[in-house]
């Protein structure tokens, strides 16, 4: 994400914090305890606004997911 790009909808603040968290996705991906969904948040510095936004997962870290 561009920092000079992004912009609070709710305050304007143009200061973030970014974190990354992994979900499980469907019925068999639950019970392998595989979190299969990567999702990025940007979160407000000001207001704590957060935005989430849908990444990629790697077929290596589904795998390693699976296994651990």
């Amino acid at each position: 994400m561009q920092h000079d790009k992004w912009t609070c909808i709710k305050c304007h603040h143009k200061e973030f914090d970014t974190g990354e968290i992994r979900v499980s996705g469907g019925f068999w991906s639950r019970i392998f305890d595989m979190q299969n969904k990567r999702y990025y948040a940007v979160t407000c510095s000001n207001c704590s606004y957060t935005e989430f936004y849908k990444g990629k997962s790697s077929a290596l870290g589904n795998a390693f997911d699976l296994f651990t």
